[in-house]
């Protein structure tokens, strides 16, 4: 049983009914996670103005989700790299390279690769030392306008993957096929 209450447009603080019906409306569901948000409507807020903004960043689809999946894997959270593994499968990301993702391998496309590293490092070192994984980024043709777009997603995921630990988000049953758990040390 969640620690937290899923709320649903109708069961939801009234500042936040209006964002779960356009999510509801956009997803066909309401997504666990934000009916948790739900309960403190600016952290919903918080998290869907994230959102938008990192979508609209210079950023392709399937990179924008490597940034997602890459924070989530670092952090641990099984909801959030099953909710992005969907997300790769619609960008059309190969698998092989979806499971090298999931499960800390290389990636094959060297520009991805460095976009993974820079992320996790990030994530891993809290935004300390990461000048190798940097240069990397810039060398693969990335910007440093898109280093800062890579801090919106991480700061999306660090909303996210910490309300997911806190409050032990149940996985969605449109995002069990994509059930993840992270290897043991």
């Amino acid at each position: 049983m969640p620690s937290f209450e899923i709320h649903t447009p109708d069961s939801a603080p009234a500042a936040a009914r209006d964002t779960l019906q356009a999510v509801r409306q956009k997803y066909g569901f309401v997504p666990n996670l934000l009916g948790e948000l739900a309960a403190a409507p600016s952290a919903l807020k918080a998290y869907v103005t994230l959102n938008e903004l990192f979508v609209s960043s210079s950023l392709r689809p399937v990179e924008q989700q490597v940034v997602l999946i890459a924070a989530s894997v670092v952090n641990g959270c099984t909801y959030c790299v099953a909710a992005h593994t969907a997300g790769l499968k619609a960008a059309g990301l190969p698998d092989g390279q979806i499971g090298a993702l999931r499960d800390g391998r290389p990636l094959a496309d060297h520009r991805l690769q460095a976009l993974r590293a820079l992320t996790t490092a990030i994530v891993d070192r809290r935004g300390g030392s990461a000048e190798r994984e940097l240069r990397q980024f810039l060398d693969a043709g990335f910007t440093r306008e898109q280093v800062l777009e890579v801090l919106v997603g991480v700061a999306m995921k660090t909303l996210s993957n910490y309300t997911n630990h806190i409050a032990d988000t149940p996985l969605d049953a449109q995002l069990q096929p994509f059930a993840w758990e992270p290897a043991t040390a």
